[in-house]
């Protein structure tokens, strides 16, 4: 494989609609993002590679592994940070503005390209604590004050609220918190009720809601699935929508788990 290029976009729609890929992927590559999880499971699904951790071939060799001859690497998607100048037309001033892109780069090996020493795995982790989460993304929960059957819980600035006869609380609460993150409750309230259309923005935050969900465990994902064509209507989410959505869940993930470390 010469080169590897993805669309995040494909990779949503694969653990949206095939049962069990996400947790698969967290299993064996708990470690690094979720879109990368995905690509990785991805790519060793192609080239019928058993799943298992992933490294560098340098943190191979420092175990005391060896990649095997004739082995490809897998490829990641990394950020790549850099500066550049920028001059304020008014004022003629130059100051130095930080930017990241992402790159894919063929420097990882799953377990079963190595060989030497015998391999002792890190157990993975999936517990998220609800309120460590809304502490950690300095998000406050009010009282619902909205009398509506139909409303399981909304979102307003920095703030949530959630229904207590919710039929799922935790994650209606994961699903309010994406819209927060994804940038959606700037313009006031977002409200989970049957009487407002809101597209795209529904179907980011359920599928924020989904991989989380599917990492932690919830029961009845499978109503996201719904839920998420049902918002789309027959779409299909865009490319700048999933690298949105991989990144919201990465961040829920972390704020929720202390001992969560992400590689990439």
């Amino acid at each position: 494989m010469e080169n590897y290029q993805v669309q995040f976009r494909d990779l949503l729609k694969r653990a949206v609609s095939e049962p069990g890929t996400i947790s698969a992927a967290y299993s064996a590559f708990h470690n690094y993002s979720i879109g990368n999880q995905l690509a990785a499971l991805v790519q060793c699904s192609l080239r019928k590679l058993p799943v298992g951790p992933i490294s560098t071939l340098k943190d191979w060799n420092s175990k005391g592994r060896f990649v095997k001859r004739g082995e490809k690497a897998i490829w990641l998607c990394m950020p790549i940070t850099g500066k550049k100048a920028v001059k304020d037309e008014a004022t003629g001033q130059e100051t130095t503005e930080h930017y990241t892109f992402f790159v894919w780069k063929p420097r990882w090996f799953v377990l079963a390209q190595t060989e030497g020493e015998e391999y002792k795995p890190d157990a993975a982790n999936a517990a998220w604590d609800r309120a460590k989460a809304l502490e950690d993304l300095s998000i406050e929960e009010r009282p619902l004050e909205v009398v509506d059957g139909n409303c399981q819980g909304y979102s307003q600035h920095r703030t949530i609220a959630i229904n207590p006869l919710a039929v799922n609380p935790l994650k209606t609460t994961i699903h309010e918190i994406a819209h927060i993150l994804c940038g959606h409750t700037t313009e006031g309230r977002v409200t989970d009720s049957e009487l407002t259309p809101r597209h795209l923005r529904e179907a980011e935050a359920e599928s924020v809601a989904f991989l989380v969900g599917s990492i932690i465990s919830l029961d009845n994902l499978s109503d996201s699935r719904g839920y998420i064509q049902g918002w789309l209507q027959g779409d299909s989410i865009p490319e700048k929508s999933a690298q949105k959505i991989f990144r919201v869940a990465d961040q829920i993930l972390k704020a929720g788990n202390a001992s969560a470390e992400r590689m990439d």
